[in-house]
């Protein structure tokens, strides 16, 4: 690309009220940040169980810096897999219930380095219309034929899964759709991946931690034998509040990503430090069950009162909370709004969802209060957002 061009579509791209930008968060994450020297209550961060700033957490991580230092120095496969480490992806692997688990260093790293190293140009990949952008993006970078099919419409994957002669063709779907905040049909997919001999991969960054009695995510909130899904990614920097994601599954798929996944074998580790953090909230995720608890009283105060006043909701009855307000200009104008009454909620824009489906994207934490719903609901109110 020209870089004379680059400034052409900047400007294009603020006309289309498409421009992103970021805000400085001067305090540690909470739900009542500190941005611009101001405190503003947040509705918009994935830290689902409030364990991104929990005094536990932060224990372990200094603990582990004063042993380990602050980087790990090389990727896992050189001299960058401490103890720590290990001990994580053994944690994750009982707590999951699968034999192995990896750790990698985001979990966009994660989706890239699973389906390189399981699909080439031989390959077919199914994917919801509707997944996260890591997917999409590690199917065109594997090569292989990708199938998209209509969101959660198992009529037409079977249907384009039936004419398929491939005998290397892998199905991958969220588990919680980030932007739309609802959950794939988990046993239609595990269903057709059986009878269609194909692989299943779900990526369920927005249910671990957050879903299922125990914290398993969609899995155990389903009910399904973790076998069924042989591919599960999961993220730490969301539920449990540090930084990182894993795979879990069989002894075959991690020594295979161990010896083929790009994106694990090339990144430096992540920081000792961050493991030994996680460690602590794996343990906080597993024994506080109160902060699911509380988290779905929020949800179900929100959307009663939502409701109530009019506001437009999607089929979603996990953290994530969109109301689509459609035009991009107008969700603009009305975070805006939202701001200048010291609420904090992103406005989400094409490309980062269709167009004509602009929306306000809210999303709970277990360390909000009753009193921060119904401020919420106030202002949404005052606003006049429906």
């Amino acid at each position: 690309m020209i870089l004379s061009e680059l400034e052409k579509q900047l400007a294009e791209r603020r006309d289309a009220h498409l421009y992103r930008s970021r805000k400085v968060i001067e305090s540690p994450q909470s739900v009542e940040p500190v941005i611009d020297g101001k405190k503003v209550l947040s509705f918009c961060s994935n830290d689902y169980l409030g364990l991104a700033n929990h005094p536990e957490v932060i224990k372990s991580f200094k603990r582990a810096a004063d042993s380990y230092g602050v980087g790990s120095g090389s990727a896992h496969l050189v001299s960058g897999h401490s103890a720590e480490h290990h001990q994580l992806e053994c944690e994750l692997a009982d707590f999951i219930g699968t034999e192995r688990a990896l750790l990698f260093s985001t979990g966009y790293m994660a989706n890239l380095g699973v389906i390189s190293a399981l699909c080439d140009r031989h390959s077919e990949i199914y994917e919801d219309k509707l997944n996260h952008a890591s997917l999409l993006d590690a199917a065109l970078l594997s090569r292989a034929k990708r199938v998209r099919y209509p969101h959660n419409d198992i009529a037409q994957l079977s249907e384009r899964l039936e004419s398929s002669g491939n005998e290397n063709k892998i199905i991958v779907s969220d588990g919680v759709f980030s932007m739309d905040g609802d959950l794939a049909p988990l046993n239609d997919l595990v269903s057709l991946a059986n009878t269609k001999s194909a692989a299943l991969m779900i990526d369920d960054a927005h249910g671990i931690g957050v879903l299922g009695n125990k914290g398993k995510g969609i899995i155990e909130h389903i009910g399904i034998d973790i076998k069924q899904v042989p591919i599960l990614v999961g993220t730490l920097g969301k539920a449990f509040g540090t930084a990182g994601a894993f795979v879990a599954g069989s002894e075959t798929l991690i020594e295979t990503l161990i010896q083929k996944s790009r994106s694990y074998i090339f990144t430096t580790a992540m920081p000792a430090a961050v493991a030994a953090a996680t460690r602590t909230s794996l343990q906080l995720v597993q024994t506080e069950s109160w902060r699911r608890e509380k988290l779905q009283s929020l949800i179900a105060q929100f959307r009663k009162g939502a409701t109530e006043l009019g506001l437009s909701l999607m089929d979603s009855h996990t953290a994530i909370q969109p109301v689509v307000i459609g035009s991009s200009s107008e969700t603009v104008v009305l975070s805006e709004k939202l701001l200048e009454k010291n609420i904090l909620i992103s406005a989400i824009r094409p490309p980062t969802v269709p167009e004509g489906t602009s929306r306000l994207r809210i999303t709970f934490s277990a360390t909000h209060t009753e009193e921060h719903v119904d401020k919420l609901l106030t202002v949404l109110d005052e606003i006049k957002v429906k």
